[in-house]
């Protein structure tokens, strides 16, 4: 009962297609470390490209908020170009920036670049000068800074939890209408004899 099992020889397609395996699988593997070099070269030079031309962007940020002013209590009315004309005494406007919303509406304030840094004091004479029976605010435009907003902590609202009350008082100490979640004393609804 002893089964005897041989072992055949693998036949000489096997053996070349196994081969044929061997090449292919080392061929991906060197084109796969090919990819992850070239990719590691793009990244560095991406990095070492970017760092630069943020700065640049910063820089131009800055020298265009420096030609730049601040108009508040614009009219919803004015247009880009009445802006300009009020302020085209002051020197060359290159661009006026009416802000809206997402709907579209004006938000009632602009922005007004010049060509040349000395428009800006001039154009900040025009404080409180009218255009369309409305008062100007008119001050230096300001660069924001990135990661510089101010802390500005929640204030507590009615539903925010405990809030700090006076401990409990009398019935006849509280409003008429009730206030948030102090209890109320109120009539019973159905009809009861013993009251």
């Amino acid at each position: 009962m002893e089964d005897d099992v041989e072992m055949a020889a693998p036949e000489d397609g096997a053996v070349v297609e196994f081969d044929d395996m061997k090449k292919r699988l080392k061929e991906m593997e060197d084109e796969a470390a090919a990819l992850r070099e070239m990719q590691a070269k793009v990244e560095k030079e991406m990095g070492t490209v970017q760092d630069p031309s943020a700065a640049a962007s910063q820089a131009n940020k800055e020298e265009v908020d420096s030609r730049s002013v601040f108009v508040g209590n614009v009219d919803y009315s004015c247009t880009p170009e009445e802006v300009q004309q009020h302020f085209q005494s002051c020197g060359t406007v290159n661009r006026v920036t009416i802000r809206t919303n997402k709907f579209g509406q004006p938000k009632g304030y602009a922005y007004v670049e010049f060509l040349e840094a000395e428009a800006v004091q001039e154009a900040l004479v025009l404080n409180e000068s009218e255009l369309h029976g409305r008062q100007l605010k008119v001050s230096a435009k300001r660069t924001n800074v990135p990661g510089m907003k101010q802390f500005r902590p929640r204030r507590p609202g009615p539903y925010m939890g405990f809030r700090g009350r006076t401990p409990f008082m009398a019935p006849y100490a509280y409003p008429p209408y009730g206030f948030g979640k102090v209890p109320r004393f109120r009539m019973p609804m159905r009809y009861s004899p013993y009251f």
